[in-house]
């Protein structure tokens, strides 16, 4: 057990791309313990041969055909028209536009470099401190893989048996929580910043811009009501969304052109493929760490410890922020939904509850030092180094923290929509 994570937190530590540790990881310990290595393609094989991830590659197509046939643009000139006359009206515009986006693809980095290139650039252009526009959109993207549909949670569903489409409901709360506490924060910063409002309260314009929007938002009733209905599966449902965001983007806006194409499918398939070798790799990792009985051995070591559940989910917790410092998410999930996902249900934790705190958790990762994507690709964008987009994102993360928190003792915030609506 020691080998296996001495020396892939080593190789992470030199730099070494995440897959390609966790693959030499599991390579070294094969060859220390006389293990066939034949068993390397085999596990990896089977750690994508699961029909539900066929759902990633398509929700990844929808975000990038949004970004490029412009949809992106309507969504937050709507978000901006509905909230733009609050004190800070172009933070909040960021918020709600996110949450707008996060019902169509479910991918933080889609949403950071889609919307993330347009509201960073008209936050500036209003006066607002380039710190202050990065921080917004880099803590406001982390709701994308908490609300519905999300990669996150199609990951969790398929390695810890939970149900998708209840994760998908379990998500819906929080989200809109999460958005609440970041637009209180903008709002108090902008109060004390004197940041100005972007427009004056105009129903005409709110009218208009919905009347310009309202087919890019019917693509989460579409793909959640689907689901709900049992009209169709998540991957079913993530092919759907990326069909109808390409009709709207060539046939209706007409912004997307044939040469357009086929870098849309180079993005997606580079994309899908990173995701991927972090499956395949990590599943391989999983399966060693089982060999190494690191569930029991956890298990063990956390009831010595205590037996409270909520202790236990606070430590996990903590557990879960340092590994999301230096783990991509895909690959935290993937080493340990199969280790801990039991451990929650001898706990008499609900798989669906640990499911989402899991998830949120490790969502803090994606803006916190030193993997941050999320992070590195919005200081490119707005041009600044990474170190400042650091110190003005760390603030931010203390309302979703708080949010955390609050799911975390109060469970039923998770679980009333998915067993209302799902039984």
């Amino acid at each position: 057990m020691y080998f296996l994570i001495g020396v892939l937190l080593f190789l992470v530590a030199l730099g070494i791309p995440v897959s390609f540790s966790i693959g030499l990881t599991s390579l070294f310990y094969m060859l220390k313990e006389g293990l066939g290595v034949i068993t390397i393609p085999q596990r990896m094989v089977a750690g994508i041969d699961i029909f539900t991830l066929l759902s990633i590659p398509f929700f990844i197509l929808a975000g990038n055909l949004m970004n490029t046939g412009g949809i992106t643009k309507r969504i937050f000139r709507f978000a901006s028209s509905i909230v733009g006359y609050i004190p800070g009206g172009l933070g909040h515009a960021n918020v709600i536009a996110s949450i707008i986006f996060a019902g169509m693809s479910g991918a933080a980095l889609a949403d950071a470099g889609g919307l993330g290139t347009i509201e960073i650039k008209a936050m500036e252009d209003e006066g607002y401190d380039t710190e202050f526009s990065v921080a917004v959109t880099a803590a406001s993207s982390t709701i994308g893989p908490i609300f519905p549909p999300s990669i996150p949670m199609i990951l969790f569903g398929a390695f810890g048996g939970v149900s998708v489409g209840k994760l998908f409901l379990g998500g819906a709360v929080p989200g809109l929580l999460i958005g609440l506490a970041l637009m209180i924060m903008i709002y108090i910063i902008s109060k004390k910043r004197n940041y100005p409002i972007h427009n004056k309260f105009d129903l005409g314009e709110i009218i208009e811009s919905f009347k310009r929007a309202i087919l890019p938002l019917f693509t989460p009733v579409i793909v959640l009501g689907g689901i709900l209905l049992g009209i169709f599966t998540p991957t079913e449902a993530a092919i759907i969304a990326s069909t109808y965001s390409l009709i709207l983007g060539t046939f209706i806006y007409k912004e997307i052109k044939m040469k357009d194409i086929p870098k849309i499918f180079f993005d997606t398939a580079k994309t899908t493929s990173i995701v991927l070798i972090i499956i395949s790799t990590a599943s391989i990792y999983g399966w060693l760490l089982c060999r190494e009985q690191v569930p029991q051995t956890v298990a063990t070591a956390l009831f010595s410890i205590t037996q409270n559940p909520h202790l236990i989910m606070l430590i996990l917790i903590g557990f879960f922020i340092v590994v999301g410092c230096f783990l991509e998410t895909t690959a935290a999930i993937i080493i340990l939904v199969p280790i801990l996902v039991p451990l929650s249900t001898n706990l008499g934790i609900d798989p669906l509850h640990f499911g989402l705190v899991m998830i949120l958790t490790l969502m803090l990762g994606l803006s916190t030092p030193p993997v941050g994507v999320v992070l590195y690709l919005i200081a490119d964008i707005a041009k600044i180094k990474f170190e400042r987009a650091v110190s003005a994102t760390l603030p931010f993360l203390v309302p979703i923290f708080i949010v955390l928190l609050i799911i975390t003792f109060f469970p039923q915030i998770v679980l009333f929509l998915p067993n209302l609506l799902i039984k």
